[in-house]
């Protein structure tokens, strides 16, 4: 997935809020698994102005998940 350099700082500082957070219960592989899916799942998103705040809850709702 090529990001854009604002795009870049966001998956930037949204993993060091999500590690911040999580970083008691999940590793950081984790962490940056979840973050680097959510960005994934909107790659194909034409409007980009959402996609950080959307993106970043989806990750959350990841990590919050019960490890199977």
């Amino acid at each position: 997935m090529a990001l854009a350099t604002t795009e870049t700082e966001t998956f930037t500082h949204m993993t060091a809020r999500l590690t911040d957070a999580y970083g008691q219960r999940r590793t950081p592989e984790q962490i940056d698994t979840a973050v680097t899916a959510a960005l994934d799942h909107f790659s194909d998103t034409r409007l980009r102005a959402f996609v950080p705040v959307l993106a970043e809850r989806r990750a959350r709702a990841t990590l919050d998940a019960p490890v199977a």
